[in-house]
Order: C-alpha cells, then structure tokens, then sequence
C-alpha cells in the first residue's frame, strides 16, 4: 500500500531518450567547431604579447572553457545512452574521455586566470617551467594524462563500433592537440609558432571528430533502439 500510495504522489518520469540523444547531438556538433575557432583565436603565448592582449588572452580562454563545457554536456549525454548497451569497460572509454575533457577545462580557466597576471609583472616566465609551481602543474599533470588518454580509449571504443574514422580524429585530435599545449609549448618556448600549429592541427581533428560523434553518437543503435522502445511503451 505504502509503495502504491509513493509511485501515485511521486511518479516515475523517465527522460525521453530522443530528448537526450537530441541534446548530445547538438553539444557536439557545436562544441567542436567551437573549440576550433577558439584555438586558432589563441593569440601568442609570450608573457609581453599576453600583458599587451590580456583582454583578449582572456577572451578565447573563456570562450575555449565554454566549448569544453558543451563538449562534456555531449559526453555525458552519449554517456547515458550506452547505459542500456554498452559493457561497462566500455562506458569507462566514455568516462574517461568525459573526465579528462572536464580537467582541460579547469587548465584553460587556470591559463587563462594565471598568464595574464604574471604576465604584468614578469613576462619573461609565462609558459616557462619557472612558473611552474605545485598546484598548477598538478592541474597541467592531471589533465595531460586523462585527456590524450580518455581520447585514445573512446578511439578504440569507436573503432569497435565501426565508427573507426570518427576514433581515428578524436583519438588522434586529443593526443595532439595535448601534445601542443605542454611538450611543444616547453619544448620550443613561448615565441615558437609550432606550439600553434600543432594544437590547431590537434584542435581540427577533435572538431571534426565530434560532427561525426554528433551523427550516430557511440553506437548508432544505441538511441535508436532505446527510442523504439519507449515509444512503443507509450503506445
């Protein structure tokens, strides 16, 4: 009597799969593109262009943040979908793609903070190890471990579903475009154009990438089945 009387004053209001499906879709399509445009937005890393453009640096910083943002909205949603198909190692690959994407966005917000105060008063160690100190190179460690990792694991997940070449630009769009960010930048300093080259290259792929995830999402049977099955039980 009790569970009749609950399920009668609080019913259960499952989300509409195609509701979610439509969501994922639309964060990932605009997302990707987002975050491209962001990036070749960049303006350059050296700490006197930064002091000289602080409002700008901050500017795509913000934006990039934002395009991360939609992009895990889009994660989480292809995410739930599997729920119902996907193995749980499977779901893993997706988690983690969706938890490393969520680090690069606490990275961008702390570049994006970070640089342009130092850079007002000690230009000469922005995007130099010297400015490295403990709490932001856990937050650069973290994120450049999850995220080329978490790509990698939604590439093989992909692949598996036969939707090989969306993995092949996610999982190599991820790996370089971290690449770019952290090796190239320390690699070849804050003045080298290689550092942009390389995340544009990388940032491309990941556009590309998820227009295509945005199509048929991890398994193109995963949503719609699920859609036929709860259409059929409304009717």
């Amino acid at each position: 009597m009790e569970s009749f009387v609950h399920s009668v004053v609080y019913p259960r209001q499952d989300i509409d799969p195609w509701l979610v499906r439509s969501v994922a879709r639309l964060a990932t399509v605009v997302g990707g593109p987002l975050f491209l445009l962001t990036v070749i937005a960049h303006p350059a890393r050296d700490g006197h262009h930064i002091a000289a453009n602080a409002g700008w640096y901050i500017f795509t910083h913000t934006m990039e943040a934002i395009s991360l943002l939609v992009l895990t909205v889009g994660l989480a949603g292809f995410l739930a979908l599997g729920t119902r198909r996907l193995r749980p190692g499977e779901l893993a690959s997706i988690l983690t793609a969706l938890v490393g994407t969520m680090l690069w966005f606490g990275l961008i917000v702390y570049d994006g903070s970070h640089n342009p105060a130092t850079a007002m008063y000690a230009p000469d160690r922005v995007h130099t190890s010297a400015d490295v100190d403990f709490e932001g190179g856990t937050i650069v460690l973290a994120a450049n471990i999850v995220f080329p990792l978490g790509y990698v694991l939604l590439a093989v997940l992909l692949a598996r579903h036969g939707r090989r070449w969306t993995g092949v630009l996610l999982g190599s769009g991820g790996v370089v475009y971290a690449l770019g960010g952290t090796v190239s930048l320390f690699g070849f300093g804050p003045h080298s154009t290689a550092t942009s080259i390389v995340e544009i290259v990388g940032a491309t792929g990941l556009a590309l990438g998820y227009v295509l995830l945005g199509r048929r999402g991890v398994d193109g049977t995963v949503v719609t089945a699920d859609a036929q099955v709860n259409s059929r039980a409304m009717t």
